[in-house]
């Protein structure tokens, strides 16, 4: 496997059984998924919880830039996590309104799989 440094493209959010769940998912820039965190809240906590996880991998590094969503939780998590040192204190943080792309396309072929009208069951099984 590639090691993963440069940006990542982090993404949230699918439906289980109708109830929205929040799945932490960040993708390198050559579209190798890095890591993946299925939560029920979007809090800051949850997303500390994701970088710490992603970045105890043995092929992830530090990234230079990270690209997410405009949720607040992740600008203080990355505030916290830099703060204590375990994120570089140059990581750069580029928030933006609409979904990562990169992110959404890696999705798709457990839409295939899943089908088109069908959902996961339940939190616990997704």
């Amino acid at each position: 496997m590639r090691s993963c440094n440069g940006s990542w493209r982090i993404e949230t959010c699918i439906k289980i059984k109708g109830r929205w769940a929040y799945l932490h998912q960040a993708v390198d820039r050559y579209s190798q998924t890095i890591e993946f965190l299925l939560s029920a809240r979007r809090a800051a906590p949850a997303a500390k919880r994701f970088f710490r996880k992603a970045l105890g991998q043995p092929h992830t590094v530090n990234p230079r830039t990270t690209s997410v969503d405009k949720n607040a939780a992740y600008s203080k998590a990355v505030a916290e996590m830099k703060g204590v040192g375990k994120l570089w204190r140059r990581t750069r943080l580029r928030q933006c309104k609409y979904p990562i792309n990169t992110v959404e396309q890696g999705r798709r072929p457990i839409g295939c799989l899943v089908g088109p009208g069908l959902r996961f069951g339940r939190f616990s099984t997704a």
